[in-house]
C-alpha cells in the first residue's frame, strides 16, 4: 500500500483487578519504518476480511440520534485545526474506556489511530489492536516477557474516508468496518462508540446482482456460452473493484460489459426497469460474487464446489434423477479413496 502517514498515536488499555485501565502515550509517534510496516500490516489484515460492514456518522436527524457520540464533533474540530491530533486521539481514548466500561468488556489491547493519504483521499484508521503475552530475547540476551500485537485476530477496526465525509456527506459508505462472524454483534460496542449506523449492505446488494444477472442473462436470451462470457467478466470487474477497495458503479460496471459482450439492452437499462433496482453504486462482497462463477453446497455430510465452466463437461447434472456425475476426481481426493479401499497409487 503506497500511502503517505501523516500522524499516528497508540494508547494501551490494560486489565486491572478485573477492571479495564487505560495508559495515555504523551504525543505522537515518530514516522519512521517501523509505523509504516505496522500500518501496512493492519491494512493488508483488515482488506483480507471476507465480511466488511459500511457505515456513516448518526446525526440528529435520524431517528436513532438518541445514540450520538461525541466522537465524529470531535473528529471534526480535529479535522477542521480546531484541536491538534494528539488532544483528538486522547479524547478518542476515552471515550473507548467509557464504552469498555459499559459495556462490562475487560479486553486487553492497544488503541491505534492513524491519519494517512492515499490515492488522493485523506484517511483515518481507528483500531483496537489485540495483544498477546510473549517471550523475546533481549540484546544482552537475557529473556524478558512481553506484549506482543496479535494482527491475525484483529476483529475491531474501521477505516473512515475523511475526504468523502467532508465532500459527500450523505453517502453511506464512507466508513468501512470489520464484521464480525455473527453479524453485527462482535462490532456493536465499537460502532457505538464512533456514532456510525451501518449503511448499504455489500453482501445483500452482491447477493442481488448476482441474482440480476442471472436473470439478465436468461431475459436477453443469450446462449450458453455467452451467458457464461457475461458472468466471468462480471466477476472480473467485481473482484478488481474489490481488490482496489471500490465500489461497483452499475453505469461503469454495465458500460464495460457492453463494450466486451454487446447485447441489445445494457444491464443498466434493464437494473433501471426492476421493481426494486441495485443502488448505483455499492461496496463488493468477493464472497457473493463467487456464485457468478462457481457452483458450491453442502448437506447431508456432503460439500462439494466446482467452477460453472466444468458444468457439461467433467460434471454432468442429471435434473430427472437429481444426479451428478464427476469424471475424473481432484488428485488429492483420488488418492484418499485409493489408499481406503487399499489400492496401490
Amino acid at each position: 500500500m503506497q500511502v503517505e502517514i501523516k500522524q499516528s498515536i497508540i494508547h494501551q488499555f490494560y486489565a486491572n483487578d478485573g477492571q479495564i485501565g487505560l495508559r495515555l502515550a504523551p504525543d505522537v509517534l515518530a514516522i519512521d519504518s517501523e509505523v509504516e510496516l505496522l500500518l501496512n500490516e493492519l491494512t493488508e489484515v483488515f482488506q483480507a476480511k471476507p465480511s466488511k460492514g459500511y457505515a456513516r456518522f448518526i446525526t440528529a436527524e435520524d431517528s436513532d440520534a438518541e445514540q450520538l457520540s461525541e466522537f465524529p464533533p470531535t473528529l471534526l474540530n480535529w479535522h477542521q485545526q480546531q484541536t491538534d491530533f494528539n488532544a483528538f486521539a486522547k479524547q478518542a481514548a476515552q471515550m473507548l474506556l467509557s464504552q469498555f466500561q459499559h459495556y462490562g468488556i475487560v479486553e486487553p489491547g492497544f488503541l491505534l489511530l492513524s491519519h494517512y493519504i492515499e490515492r488522493g483521499c485523506q484517511q483515518l484508521v481507528v483500531a483496537y489492536l489485540p495483544s498477546r503475552d510473549g517471550v523475546t530475547v533481549a540484546p544482552d540476551l537475557t529473556v524478558d516477557r512481553s506484549s506482543q500485537l496479535d494482527l491475525a485476530k484483529l476483529q475491531l477496526a474501521a477505516i473512515i474516508n475523511l475526504t468523502e465525509w467532508q465532500e459527500e456527506p450523505d453517502n453511506t459508505t464512507y466508513i468501512t468496518f470489520i464484521k464480525g462472524r455473527v453479524g453485527r454483534k462482535v462490532s456493536d460496542f465499537f460502532l457505538d462508540f464512533m456514532g456510525c449506523a451501518e449503511g448499504l449492505d455489500a453482501k445483500k446488494q452482491s447477493q442481488q446482482l448476482v441474482q440480476s444477472l442471472q436473470q439478465y442473462v436468461h431475459e436477453e436470451g443469450l446462449d450458453a456460452d455467452v451467458a457464461k462470457q457475461v458472468r466471468q467478466k462480471a466477476y472480473e470487474l467485481c473482484q478488481d473493484n474489490w481488490q482496489q477497495n471500490n465500489p461497483v458503479s452499475v453505469s461503469d460496471f454495465s458500460a464495460k460489459l457492453q463494450e466486451d459482450i454487446p447485447t441489445e439492452r445494457t444491464f443498466e437499462a434493464f437494473n433501471a426497469a426492476q421493481e426494486i433496482p441495485i443502488a448505483e453504486s455499492f461496496p463488493v462482497d468477493r464472497t457473493s460474487l463467487r456464485k457468478l462463477v462457481k457452483f458450491q453446497g453442502q448437506g447431508g455430510g456432503l460439500s462439494i464446489g466446482f467452477d460453472q465452466e466444468l458444468l457439461g463437461a467433467r460434471v454432468e447434472y442429471d435434473v430427472e434423477h437429481d444426479r451428478l456425475t464427476i469424471h475424473g476426481t481432484p488428485p488429492n481426493l483420488r488418492d484418499q479413496l485409493r489408499r481406503y479401499f487399499g489400492i496401490d497409487s
